[in-house]
């Protein structure tokens, strides 16, 4: 006689705590115990038709840093750093084979280290590959190492996207080993996007062939320094030079991929013997940033904050740049960030309303709509201070709030309106239907 072995429950006790996680979710109310104890999984990234990324479903505008502060580490306030920049509204992480080392044991337990981390506060990690970034079809050490490391954290909770080569245009790194090393990655992680930052060199046609190597495109770009612009060979010198290389990553992806722009906290042409130290100030990091995202990017990373010679003494003890976090950064965050009021409109398609600007030349801007309400984003390059006129938002008379000027408006008659712009200023505008 066959003994059948006993029923399990499991699947029916799974399906009753999915229910009753969808009614609570339903109406509002904190999800049960074991619900909110289950193990996390893997998260799925996708990129959607307006070139937006989609963390499991969900769209999200990316704001990273590189690097960020250590797992371990600790604010000024007291919190954990990682904690601080979450609940400013950050969501990614450069991690990985940092600092000149090449992936082996060690660098796998450190990265499993910003993995854990990135998933208890909420981040997620953008491991930079560096050697196995490239793959010859005769490396078999390097293709297995590269497998080893996809098959490793391609299901944490922590993870988000690869970031293959840095800069491989100016570097002269051959296209065919960094493609076969994408088409590795994809054939064992179709759920994760790979980024490639390129220099701030080289044209449309030189950069192009290199987008056959990943799924996000970007560049760093970082004006401040003395004097002005020396990390760009353009004739612009000007912190508005930002735009300029967004527009030309933009012509580069041709609407096919994300444009991802690389900001400057601090980097080596501040730092280096002979050079001067300088930072942006506030208005110049907020003009750069918005900048950025009026001329297409999807995403922004800060980088330098983890240059120590960039740190003072208090800030060196404690790991990260929080005197430039406190004083510059975080006030950013606070209007950009995916907890700020902004942020469904950075999510948004953009707008086909036809909306015109008459008055200058050097006022860039955009057009989002998310439900009832317009957005327009708006920033001035460098130059004489003026007074533009807006038209074409099919809107009737009303009043426009200017975001994070309060309690300053704007008129609108016959869907028109007009407002003065200084050099390098922004203006945010909210209007409802």
């Amino acid at each position: 006689m066959t003994t059948r072995p006993p029923r399990s429950h499991a699947p029916t006790v799974r399906a009753l705590f999915v229910i009753v996680a969808s009614v609570a979710l339903l109406a509002g109310l904190p999800l049960p115990a074991a619900a909110r104890t289950e193990p996390p999984t893997g998260n799925r990234i996708t990129i959607n038709a307006d070139n937006v990324l989609l963390i499991n479903g969900r769209k999200t505008f990316p704001i990273g840093f590189t690097l960020a502060p250590p797992p371990d580490s600790r604010a000024p306030n007291g919190k954990n750093g990682l904690k601080e920049l979450a609940d400013a509204g950050a969501t990614f992480m450069r991690t990985g084979a940092n600092g000149g080392v090449d992936w082996n044991e060690q660098t796998i337990s450190e990265e499993q280290k910003w993995e854990d981390a990135a998933a208890r506060y909420g981040l997620y990690c953008w491991p930079y590959l560096r050697d196995l970034a490239s793959i010859t079809g005769q490396d078999t050490p390097r293709e297995a190492m590269l497998r080893k490391v996809v098959n490793h954290f391609k299901d944490h909770p922590g993870f988000g996207i690869w970031k293959g080569a840095d800069e491989p245009e100016w570097g002269k790194h051959k296209i065919p080993p960094l493609v076969r090393a994408r088409a590795i990655i994809k054939e064992l992680d179709p759920n994760h996007p790979l980024a490639i930052i390129q220099a701030p060199r080289g044209t449309v046609q030189t950069l192009r062939p290199y987008n056959a190597a990943c799924d996000i495109i970007g560049t760093d770009i970082y004006p401040i320094s003395y004097p002005p612009g020396t990390h760009s060979l353009l004739t612009n010198k000007e912190i508005s030079m930002v735009g300029d290389y967004t527009r030309t990553m933009m012509e580069l992806s041709d609407g096919k991929m994300p444009v991802w722009m690389v900001l400057q906290i601090a980097w080596s042409g501040v730092v280096k013997p002979g050079k001067t130290l300088r930072f942006p100030t506030f208005p110049e990091e907020r003009f750069m940033s918005y900048q950025a995202i009026i001329n297409g990017a999807r995403g922004l990373v800060y980088f330098g904050g983890s240059i120590n010679k960039a740190m003072s003494p208090e800030d060196a003890k404690l790991g990260w740049n929080w005197s430039f976090w406190n004083r510059v950064l975080r006030p950013v965050m606070e209007e950009i960030g995916n907890k700020s009021p902004l942020a469904p409109a950075l999510v948004a398609a953009n707008s086909q309303l036809p909306v015109k600007l008459a008055g200058a030349r050097d006022v860039e801007f955009c057009v989002r709509e998310v439900g009832s309400e317009i957005f327009i984003l708006a920033c001035k390059r460098e130059g004489a201070t003026v007074k533009v006129e807006f038209s074409g938002l099919l809107l009737a008379n009303c009043e426009g709030q200017v975001m994070y000027e309060s309690p300053r408006k704007v008129e609108v008659t016959d869907g028109k309106f007009s407002d003065w712009f200084g050099p390098f200023e922004v203006h945010v505008y909210r209007f409802n239907r």
